[in-house]
């Protein structure tokens, strides 16, 4: 593999991989190069088909724009803008690297990005590796499939495809970073909800064994199907289009189509909350399924029974997760009674989660209980267990949580979820997370310095194994507080760990109706 890249003014770097020679662009300094193919393309034949390696090019292959992205569901428009990209290349990657040659050698940061396995794409703007990649690391984003296309359960399909395709990207990383300057053997998964979600799948997956040796995940989505839930959510789907869960019956719908069935099962999906439970009472209708082959355990009995126990963790999470959420939902300053004594019964732990928190949070009004309870069943806890499974086997975790407020919105949503995404990228004035950020000087200020701290512990734990703060124990359970003014401190949300220690977070089951 080589490189060439003249050093000179605006000249063009290209790098020759094994699969093919590329061009990119330079980029504040940084060489960057876009779209490059990871896997065929996965339509007609390779339709819900496992990724198929890419097969080589002749010449130069123009590397500068990102490459169209899957079949996307319709959250924030994200349907109309993946249709504005023609092209059915959807599985590209995409590489920041300050110092694109054989031998640089530099850490190797790879992104997930989240979307509740329903949309996602790497060429949001809130993702551009830049400022990330100038701290000294390479940085790769990618594309996967989501929503029924990555993670329906068909007949005739594998399931998780959508993990299948992350392994894949993984797989080309350790194949061919090396020529833009990547050290193949100090790759870093990094990602966020779903993303961070898929990390920790990642992590109990053993086919992705040897394909990182550290990891962070933050804001974990803890929420892990059985083949059988799965499997009734796809046949709920595909039945708005008259048809079978079945590849036979699918393999000619239009992919936006077969979104749009997706949109409409979660738009109305509480109804079927006898069977599918918590995930239907909050539109979660796509989540990686515990199907004994690509995934064989959850993450957290993976990471228990010691086998990780060689790769660094850090786990984090905000402080107010929900609170986004219920502002989508229209829900923000108007949470009732009712429907706070609905959401303890439904989702704090069994038996007496719903007395154990009123107990410990005796202060908190219906607003403030809702947002507890949702924010530590489907992100904080499902982290923080991450950790405490790791270090019980052997392996050694950092932690950390956000608690800046955004001041963007007039403040109203505090640290809230993504808020941690425009932070670690350094991408402060781009993509819809940085309307929490707001254009205030001195808010801009601020979360420019937060920012770079975080960008320097994220490097730091890919180059080294150590963010900057002490690792995360039984005893002491110190934490990073990121802030105005950052902290290092007992880990904040006690009363809801106590809550929570003994539970054990499972494979969500199909139930009896």
């Amino acid at each position: 593999m080589t490189v060439a890249d003249s050093g000179a003014s605006g000249a063009r770097p290209e790098v020759r991989t094994g699969t093919g020679a590329l061009r990119g662009t330079r980029e504040a300094g940084v060489a960057v190069f876009r779209g490059i193919p990871f896997a065929e393309p996965p339509v007609g034949a390779l339709r819900f088909a496992a990724p198929r390696p890419v097969r080589s090019w002749s010449g130069v292959r123009e590397a500068v724009s990102y490459g169209p992205p899957p079949p996307q569901g319709g959250h924030f428009g994200m349907d109309a803008l993946a249709r504005e990209t023609a092209g059915d290349d959807w599985l590209t990657v995409n590489v920041w690297s300050p110092d694109p040659g054989p031998d640089a050698g530099l850490p190797v940061l790879v992104w997930i990005q989240g979307g509740a396995y329903t949309i996602g794409m790497s060429g949001l703007p809130e993702y551009d590796g830049g400022r990330l990649a100038g701290e000294g690391g390479v940085v790769v984003t990618f594309n996967y499939r989501v929503g029924l296309e990555g993670f329906g359960q068909f007949e005739g399909a594998p399931a998780n495809r959508g993990l299948l395709d992350q392994l894949a990207a993984l797989e080309w990383v350790r194949d061919h970073i090396r020529a833009f300057g990547g050290d193949p053997d100090r790759v870093t998964l990094f990602g966020q909800s779903a993303g961070g979600g898929s990390v920790a799948a990642l992590l109990a997956m053993e086919g992705a064994a040897g394909l990182f040796g550290r990891a962070v995940a933050q804001s974990a989505q803890g929420t892990f199907f059985s083949p059988e839930l799965a499997a009734d959510i796809a046949a709920s789907c595909t039945a708005e289009l008259g048809l079978r869960p079945t590849v036979a019956d699918l393999a000619e719908v239009p992919p936006h189509l077969l979104s749009a069935a997706g949109d409409a099962v979660g738009a109305s999906c509480a109804g079927p909350a006898g069977r599918w439970g918590r995930p239907a009472l909050r539109a979660v209708i796509f989540s990686p399924v515990v199907d004994g082959a690509a995934l064989a355990v959850t993450p957290w009995q993976a990471l228990a029974d010691g086998s990780r126990r060689h790769i660094d963790l850090l786990v984090g999470h905000t402080r107010h997760e929900q609170r986004l959420l219920t502002a989508l939902d229209g829900l923000l300053g108007q949470v009732s009674e009712e429907q706070a004594a609905t959401a303890l019964t439904t989702f704090a732990p069994p038996p007496d989660g719903a007395r154990r928190y009123r107990e410990a949070f005796p202060a908190a009004g219906p607003d403030e209980l809702h947002e507890l309870v949702l924010s530590d069943w489907l992100f904080r806890m499902p982290t923080l267990h991450l950790a405490e499974a790791h270090i019980a086997a052997g392996g050694r975790a950092h932690a950390y949580e956000l608690t800046w407020p955004a001041p963007g919105m007039d403040g109203i949503l505090g640290a809230c979820h993504g808020l941690d995404v425009p932070l670690v990228f350094g991408a402060l004035d781009r993509g819809q997370p940085a309307a929490l950020i707001g254009t205030g000087a001195a808010a801009v200020a601020e979360a420019a310095a937060l920012s770079a701290r975080m960008r320097a512990a994220w490097t730091s734990f890919a180059a080294r194994g150590e963010p900057g703060w002490p690792a995360y124990d039984a005893e002491r359970r110190l934490v990073q507080l990121f802030d105005a003014r950052p902290s290092v401190t007992h880990y904040p949300e006690e009363r809801s760990r106590r809550i929570w220690r003994d539970h054990v977070f499972s494979v969500l089951p199909l139930l009896d109706p």
